[in-house]
């Protein structure tokens, strides 16, 4: 050891130093720029003191600069040499500050997730974005390149800041750009994939404009290779949902281009698997295969209050890096006062309601009855019927997404009506059923089913009934066939009561053609169910003979023969056997019935001599 000590010191000429004072001194003289005293370069007895001053001048140096050289000055004791000094617009105030600048952004930005997002953004913006805007754009793509699955939330929070300061999103994506540039050119896969995958989200929170996303894909897929297209298929599936909407052709031209690679056969079999899974997720849906393009718990900004920038690859992106570093302002003081006042008018709306806030709580123990007329008055009633229009659609989605009845039943079940919403279930399932091409029984099933759960949706029901034949003229012969199918299994299983057939009068004056085309469907549907002799004991029973007299009226012969013949025609004679009995011992009372009788008669004669017997019941309509 002696031996190797002694030949450095006769290569270099001196002695050699303990190695602590050449660190100081070192340090010294990167700090200062000036040479070193030459106390501190001589070695002997007087390197310990020198090794000890050559100490306390770093500390100096570091709480003046703020870069510590490996050494960790905790926030308390930074926080200490802020105070200390007086004069807050000088050098070292202000190296001071930006250290905690960049500190606090870094924090801010590490700890940010989907659930605090929205409270971190107010301490956000309470940190100087515009004086440290290269750091902030420097901490969230060093955050988003070592977490690319984080990089819907990072560019959620560019998108809020953007809307506010735009320099710091144009700064952003001209520094992404240029990353991405810069790693597809020398072949860098992980910064090419992630920097890729920050823009194709900030392409869909509108922050850059989509003509971006399409030059990335024309880059990626000119000179196809296994590395390009895999990046190519991941980034189309990032980006695809939101070049679906907004600009369809471009994606149409992508897809093609893919289309062409995979018959070439030139890649590799995983790559032409990977380009085949992306027409499959193209064929579901972006957003139902996991691709959504915003997130709901990430959608913060409005689509009108984006500003979105228009950059393309062909620009010339200049990062400019000199904002990562410090540099001395001569305002600062009023700079600052600058962005507080910017804070303020952002922030400020939240304030004035936390401090109408405070002052409302103050006076709730002096004033008692002033919260209760205040909260009267706050009480918003919507006339415009959207919650209404929101539980209509639930319902309709609720029903056409079940398996089968029973499914669907115990889904609507779970639904939270208002008071007074338990009507807009069979409302709906009338709908839904009027919808169909062919009757569905389906919803007839449904329908028996909440009659048999609680009364109200039977009175609801049979309601309905009384509605829908009172506008049935207003529907096409398809609605009203399979509304009458639907309340002809009602009746059918005792689901809502046959008193709701005393709102029909069967007669020439007061029926229309499509009205008898629902009774005919309804009894053609109850004897299908029942059977003519179940129908017929059914519209026997004394206790609903007062609901059937419309139907089977006996109050005129030209009614009654109306009625006959309508049942008669429509192969269901069988029930109208009691009305032909009544109609043989019928006799008018009167001269003028006999007449109008008469008269009838000579124009069935006429018209059966014409046309024959088989359409002598024509004349009733």
């Amino acid at each position: 050891m002696e031996q190797r000590k002694s030949d450095r010191e006769a290569a270099t000429g001196a002695p050699e130093q303990p190695l602590a004072a050449a660190t100081a001194r070192a340090a010294v003289e990167r700090a200062d720029g000036q040479p070193v005293p030459a106390a501190a370069a001589n070695g002997g007895a007087a390197a310990g003191g020198d090794e000890k001053d050559a100490a306390d001048f770093l500390k100096k140096k570091a709480a003046m600069t703020g870069r510590a050289g490996g050494a960790y000055i905790p926030p308390f004791r930074l926080a200490r040499m802020m105070a200390e000094i007086d004069d807050k617009n000088s050098t070292a105030a202000q190296k001071l500050s930006w250290e905690a600048l960049r500190k606090s952004l870094n924090g801010l930005i590490n700890k940010v997730n989907a659930p605090n997002i929205k409270e971190l953004l107010p301490e956000l913006f309470q940190e100087n974005l515009l004086r440290g805007r290269g750091l902030f754009c420097q901490a969230i793509m060093k955050a988003q390149l070592a977490s690319p699955t984080f990089s819907p939330l990072y560019a959620a929070l560019v998108s809020v800041v953007n809307t506010k300061f735009l320099e710091l999103g144009e700064l952003l994506l001209h520094r992404v750009i240029a990353q991405f540039k810069r790693a597809y050119k020398r072949n860098d896969k992980p910064i090419t994939i992630a920097a890729a995958k920050f823009l194709a989200h900030l392409i869909n929170q509108g922050v850059v404009h989509e003509v971006l996303a399409l030059e990335m894909l024309i880059l990626l897929l000119e000179n196809p290779s296994d590395d390009s297209v895999e990046m190519a298929v991941d980034f189309c599936k990032e980006v695809g949902a939101y070049l679906q909407d907004v600009a369809p052709a471009g994606l149409h031209s992508v897809f093609e281009r893919f289309r062409a690679i995979l018959h070439e056969g030139a890649i590799d079999k995983r790559c032409q698997y990977m380009i085949e899974g992306l027409f499959a997720v193209r064929k579901a849906g972006f957003a139902a295969s996991g691709y959504p393009a915003v997130k709901p718990e990430l959608d913060l900004v409005e689509d009108e209050d984006q500003i979105t920038h228009e950059m393309s690859l062909d620009d010339k992106h200049d990062p400019q890096a000199v904002l990562n570093v410090f540099r001395e302002d001569p305002e600062y003081e009023l700079h600052e006062q600058q962005y507080k006042a910017i804070v303020k008018e952002v922030l400020g709306d939240d304030e004035e309601e936390e401090e109408a806030g405070g002052e409302h709580a103050s006076n709730d123990g002096s004033e008692e009855e002033e919260p209760d007329e205040e909260q009267q008055q706050q009480d918003i009633e919507d006339a415009t019927g959207t919650d209404v229009v929101n539980l209509r659609r639930t319902i309709y989605l609720t029903i056409m997404s079940s398996l089968d009845f029973e499914e669907a039943g115990h889904k609507l079940m779970k639904i939270q009506l208002a008071p007074g919403q338990e009507g807009e279930i069979p409302i709906m399932i009338i709908e839904c059923c009027s919808q169909e091409k062919t009757f569905v029984r389906y919803y007839a099933l449904l329908g028996a089913r909440f009659c048999h759960i609680k009364k109200e949706f039977q009175a609801t029901f049979e309601d309905c009934f009384a509605k829908q034949y009172a506008i049935i003229h207003r529907l096409e012969t398809n609605k009203l066939r399979n509304v009458a199918k639907l309340f002809a299994h009602l009746l059918a299983s005792d689901a809502i009561s046959w008193g709701v057939l005393g709102c029909i009068r069967l007669t020439e004056d007061d029926t229309t053609s499509s009205s008898r085309i629902f009774i005919k469907y309804l009894f053609q549907e109850l004897s299908e169910y029942l059977g003519v002799v179940k129908l017929n004991e059914r519209l026997a029973e004394p206790s609903l003979q007062q609901y059937f007299t419309g139907i089977f009226p006996t109050d005129t012969m030209a009614n009654m023969r109306f009625s006959i013949n309508f049942f008669t025609s429509i192969g269901l004679g069988g029930i109208t056997d009691r009305q032909r009995e009544l109609y043989k011992q019928y006799r008018p009372g009167s001269v003028a019935e006999r007449e109008r009788e008469g008269e009838r008669e000579r124009a069935r004669s006429l018209f059966v001599s014409r046309y024959g017997e088989a359409c002598s019941w024509v004349l009733c309509f």
